[in-house]
């Protein structure tokens, strides 16, 4: 099935019937109100304890975009203090904009809404100390799109870190309802101030 015949097929059936079809090509839809209204999809535990395998952090590390806490609880359990801030009150961290933030002198690991990924990064590398890391779940097709190259260009990413086995982000936080793991993610690694060729590893 062409991309046209695709689109032609998803306006003309209810969001609910078309969900299958994004399943089978690997895909969402992120349209016709079907996203949790603000953008709150959590990350699955076990995407922190991978990327904390592979990449080592500061003591004290920001999580500007904390939602229930599923990033931030697996730090603390890994003994980092977790400073956690959310537009929306979750029961984890205080509720305060990432981008009132003027500084922090720590590492930053998140999840971001994906509408704000793009100007969240711009914002946290440059209130950023130097040599300092920004962690960022993703999709992976965030490598992707012509505007992303300039923030490459501007920030190269260090490492980009794929699950060999996918990874989910439950709408809500709900992971025994949505099970589903048609996404690919990745971790992507900023440092601040570094500039070099993009690694692409697999955990």
């Amino acid at each position: 099935m062409g991309w046209e015949k695709i689109n032609t097929y998803v306006e003309a059936v209810p969001a609910k019937s078309i969900a299958p079809v994004y399943v089978t090509m690997g895909a969402t839809n992120h349209g016709r109100g079907v996203r949790e209204d603000d953008d709150f999809y959590a990350t699955e535990p076990k995407a922190t304890e991978l990327l904390l395998r592979v990449e080592k952090f500061t003591h004290k590390i920001l999580e500007p975009c904390c939602g229930a806490g599923h990033i931030g609880k697996v730090l603390e359990a890994r003994g980092h203090e977790v400073i956690g801030y959310d537009l929306i009150p979750r029961g984890y961290g205080e509720v305060k904009d990432a981008f009132s933030l003027t500084g922090f002198d720590g590492d930053v690991i998140t999840n971001p809404p994906y509408k704000i990924a793009q100007d969240l990064i711009f914002h946290l590398l440059h209130i950023m100390k130097p040599s300092r890391k920004l962690a960022m779940f993703l999709k992976l097709q965030f490598v992707e799109g012509l505007k992303r190259r300039k923030l490459f260009d501007i920030h190269p990413v260090k490492t980009i870190y794929v699950s060999s086995a996918r990874l989910n982000c439950a709408k809500n936080g709900d992971f025994e309802k949505y099970v589903t793991k048609a996404m690919a993610y990745a971790w992507f690694i900023w440092e601040k101030d570094w500039y070099g060729e993009t690694i692409l590893r697999w955990l």
